[in-house]
């Protein structure tokens, strides 16, 4: 039995979501010198030919020896979608928990939670000694993590899975996806279409808000 003072959660992914166009670790390796090498890696991971921890790795070598706190000054630059602010003030009105269900590092989720105010984040995370990056990964986290992770999240709050939503756009939400009440498709692949319950294309990510007070009549 699940009480709870809030009446649902909705995970955001970060990476195509809430960074249109491209993914956070494509454009910090704008900075790190890989920018070409790691977007084809993750062309190879959407397409099922490489899986999270190949990438991973990969892009965790080019972060060798780079200084922690460099890392904020080049996130003030990311790229992100209109609206953030607006429907994270919406949820927290209307009872919603935001969080950031995503694979980006956790430098990213830390900065963009810390920025808008989310709940909590999810996330693999770089091996650091010294103050600095070491190029290796200190702990991995995939599609099934982040599903894990969402859920449990929703257990700590005391709700339900199906009184959750998920906003994503590609292979790495599928999983969750599939174990919450309500899933949106947000400029997103075919595949991510195919198993959304809707399917919502804007460059404001206030577009999906008729989805999100759908969501919240139904745990009402």
């Amino acid at each position: 039995m699940f009480s709870s003072d809030h009446a649902g959660a909705v995970f955001f992914d970060v990476d195509g979501t809430l960074v249109p166009g491209t993914s956070s670790s494509v454009f910090l390796a704008g900075f790190l010198g890989h920018r070409d090498e790691l977007a084809k890696a993750e062309d190879a991971y959407a397409s099922g030919a490489l899986d999270n921890r190949e990438v991973s790795e990969l892009d965790a070598a080019g972060w060798a020896g780079v200084p922690e706190d460099q890392v904020s000054g080049w996130l003030a630059g990311l790229p992100l979608v209109s609206g953030i602010t607006e429907i994270v003030t919406w949820c927290r009105q209307n009872g919603l928990v935001p969080i950031l269900a995503t694979l980006a590092w956790s430098p990213v989720g830390s900065y963009l939670t810390d920025r808008f105010g989310f709940h909590r984040f999810s996330g693999p995370r770089l091996e650091t000694t010294d103050g600095r990056f070491t190029g290796r990964v200190a702990c991995h986290f995939d599609e099934y993590d982040k599903r894990d992770f969402a859920l449990a999240q929703a257990r700590e709050l005391g709700l339900a899975s199906r009184s959750c939503a998920a906003v994503g756009d590609s292979r790495s939400d599928l999983p969750l996806f599939a174990s919450v009440g309500s899933s949106v498709a947000f400029n997103a692949s075919t595949e991510a279409r195919e198993e959304a319950t809707v399917t919502v294309d804007d460059d404001d990510l206030r577009g999906v808000l008729p989805a999100l007070s759908r969501l919240l009549t139904a745990t009402r």
